[in-house]
């Protein structure tokens, strides 16, 4: 079994910044890919970013490229969200997920470990 638990969440004005932290717990942190993934209210879940076990390869969303940025460290068993320049419709519960496996994928169902979220809200 694996466990996340996010953080950093929070209230932040159009144009800052927020760090969200996922910490995993339950096996080996270094053969995992994790992905971030944002729900707003009355919106399906969507992709934001993954990033590969080794740290490698990372992924973006066309809607945050250029202002998120993914990264991990294996030795603390945690993934980050660096969160820049953020605009209201970044607003959203964000969770963590991992798969145990080397592939990246997109989609929700493709991750089998998800943490219980943490609210971003960006006010204008």
């Amino acid at each position: 079994q694996v466990q996340l638990v996010e953080s950093g969440g929070g209230l932040v004005q159009a144009g800052g910044s927020l760090r969200l932290s996922c910490a995993v717990s339950g096996r080996t942190f270094s053969s995992t890919t994790m992905g971030w993934f944002r729900q707003a209210p009355g919106k399906e879940r969507e992709f934001v970013t993954a990033i590969s076990w080794s740290g490698d390869r990372t992924y973006y969303a066309d809607s945050v490229k250029g202002r998120f940025t993914i990264s991990r460290d294996n030795a603390k068993n945690t993934v980050f969200l660096q969160m820049n320049s953020l605009k209201p419709e970044d607003t959203a519960v964000y969770y963590c997920a991992a798969k145990v496996s080397s592939s990246v994928t997109y989609t929700v169902g493709g991750y089998t470990y998800w943490g219980q979220g943490t609210q971003v809200t960006v006010s204008s």
